[in-house]
This record gives C-alpha cells, structure tokens and sequence, in this order.
C-alpha cells in the first residue's frame, strides 16, 4: 500500500501511486493505515485514540446553564428544578463506585 502524504498527515491510501503536487509524497505503508495517520520522525503513526470523558465531564455538559437552572427554582421551586434538571442527569451518568 502507499500513502499519499501532506504536511506530514495521510491524506489518502492507495495500492497504487498517482501524479500529485510536489507538495505531496508517497510513502510505503502498512495495509491498516488510513487517512488521519501522521508521519512523525519517518514513521506513520495511528491518531491516539480520544479519551472518553469522566462521569463529571459528562454531567456537567447535560446541565442546563446556571441561569436556566435558577430562572427554574424561581419560578417552579427546588422540587421541580432537582426532578427536572438534576435528577435526570443524576440518573444517566451515575457516580461510579
């Protein structure tokens, strides 16, 4: 397989190399390499794999805003606003143990 290679990123893998800009290169590459690797000291190398976001990260994305929270325990009081906006969020991203 070949790499098609741009700034140092795989723009595109093939079997078999074509004409390109001579801002481009072809590289030998392994057959599992894909678009999205890097060329980093002469070697392709995998993209590292996005950690997954802790229970706390994704709580505190799923709440509303602080401003939407207390606009709801001024209008509708602390029951409404923990069974409505707490709760739920409390129930889909349990604290681990």
């Amino acid at each position: 397989m070949k790499a098609l290679i741009l700034n140092n990123n795989v723009v595109d893998v093939v079997s078999t190399e074509f004409a390109v800009s001579s801002d481009m290169t072809w590289m030998d590459c392994s057959d599992d390499c894909k678009y999205g690797w890097t060329l980093e000291h002469g070697v392709l190398t995998a993209p590292s794999p996005i950690p997954e976001k802790t229970y706390g990260e994704k709580r505190r994305k799923a709440y509303p805003s602080v401003g939407d929270q207390l606009d709801k325990i001024y209008h509708e009081g602390i029951d409404a606003w923990k069974a409505d906006m707490v709760d739920p969020v409390k129930a889909k991203y349990p604290k681990p143990e």
